[in-house]
């Protein structure tokens, strides 16, 4: 039987998997969002990873290229919120309750991206079980270079006085600013034209992520106020915790410097 639409894409067993737990009309909505969410995160990390790799390569057009999908998506995930937020407070009420334990604080590709992007903390893989698929991948990319750490990598290759100090780091510890590396960007800037291409993409991604976060903590605030988060987490209150947290903060500090 030749491949079909449907059988390339295992569409019976993707519409298969929407299956409200009450006869509201709006929780529909709400599984198809977070789905929908998850998917696009399994792409960003596979793009991500694909970016790391393009880096330690050198190959500075497709890096930029795979930036810029990544930048897409981004916009999408924001976009996806304006649909999110048509659902009222006494619409999300009318289900809730239904959600139990279930929390957007268990997304374990959320995480991931987190780790990818620098931002590691060891208590983050607590919530989930050890042995488990997501335990696994979470343990995997703490213990893994960031995108930061391809980048500077780039960076070195292309002949940029990045510190051996940096280029060595402890990679399960979260980015930090570093005078050193703030110094070879500058330099980049005025230097290197291409290269200084990929450090703006990489502020364009630290936008975006922060973008995503500023939106969604106005989402939940817009539909639960205050309140205790789904499944006991800390909600809005944590989620503002999150926010203006540059996952680049080099490449903001050197804005003073031109």
């Amino acid at each position: 039987m030749a491949l079909t639409y449907a059988g390339y894409l295992e569409l019976d067993t993707l519409l298969g998997l929407q299956k409200p737990r009450s006869a509201e009309h709006d929780e529909m909505l709400f599984i198809v969002i977070h789905q929908v969410y998850e998917l696009w995160f399994k792409e960003v990390l596979h793009e991500t990873d694909h970016l790391a790799v393009l880096l330690r390569a050198g190959d500075e057009p497709r890096a930029a290229k795979t930036l810029t999908r990544i930048l897409k998506i981004l916009k999408v995930l924001v976009g996806q919120l304006d649909v999110l937020e048509t659902l009222t407070p006494l619409e999300f009420l009318s289900f809730r309750d239904r959600l139990d334990q279930a929390s957007g604080f268990q997304s374990h590709q959320f995480r991931e991206l987190e780790f990818v992007l620098g931002g590691k903390r060891s208590e983050a893989m607590a919530i989930f079980p050890e042995g488990g698929a997501a335990r696994r991948a979470l343990a995997a990319r703490f213990a893994a270079p960031v995108l930061w750490d391809a980048f500077l990598l780039f960076l070195a290759r292309r002949g940029h006085p990045v510190p051996a100090a940096a280029l060595a780091r402890d990679v399960t510890l979260p980015v930090a600013p570093d005078e050193a590396v703030q110094e070879a960007l500058v330099r980049v800037h005025r230097e290197d034209p291409a290269a200084a291409r990929v450090c703006e993409l990489f502020v364009d991604l630290d936008e975006g992520v922060q973008e995503w976060r500023y939106r969604h903590v106005k989402m939940v605030e817009r539909t639960i106020g205050m309140k205790t988060g789904t499944g006991g987490s800390a909600g809005a209150s944590y989620l503002r915790s999150t926010l203006f947290t540059p996952a680049f903060p080099d490449l903001w500090a050197i804005r003073t410097r031109f």
